[in-house]
């Protein structure tokens, strides 16, 4: 199983007001975190180049598992280890229709309680990977901590 985190650094195609509101949020939260990512997933690789994705989603309405493509001009993938997609669809399992956590999300930039009802995109993904305290992750701190676990592992490998 290929599983990775997947990093959204698109612009939301198409127009109308729900579309350019997107782009409005997409703007505001890589302005806010310093970053290239406005939102991630955890994407396990299926057939015919598409992605079964496990996140929360505000576009969605909170924990969703969608299937679609992650074309590299709107995506990064950062490779996981294959047990992270069978923790995402286990916490899938239990957080499914949970909705997204608006509140939440700018608490991991200014420091506000979570819900414990309700997930955004980088919580509900460092949590199923295992990080500690999932609600202080952006997208941004949670790319940048895969890549520093990945880097440390291949160290790791190197020494054995």
């Amino acid at each position: 199983m290929q599983v990775y985190l997947a990093m959204y650094k698109g612009r939301k195609d198409g127009s109308g007001i729900k579309v350019w509101a997107a782009r409005l949020i997409d703007w505001a939260i890589r302005t806010i975190t310093r970053s290239p990512y406005s939102h991630c997933e955890i994407a396990i690789r299926y057939s015919g180049g598409l992605f079964d994705c496990y996140s929360s989603s505000a576009r969605d309405g909170g924990v969703r598992l969608k299937t679609m493509p992650l074309p590299p001009g709107k995506w990064d993938l950062v490779e996981l280890p294959a047990k992270a997609g069978l923790s995402a669809k286990r916490l899938f399992r239990h957080t499914h229709g949970a909705g997204y956590d608006y509140p939440g999300a700018l608490g991991a930039v200014f420091r506000l309680p979570q819900s414990r009802r309700r997930w955004f995109c980088s919580e509900w993904c460092a949590y199923a990977i295992g990080c500690t305290n999932p609600h202080r992750y952006n997208p941004q701190t949670l790319y940048a901590a895969v890549l520093t676990k990945n880097r440390l592992s291949e160290k790791m490998e190197g020494i054995k």
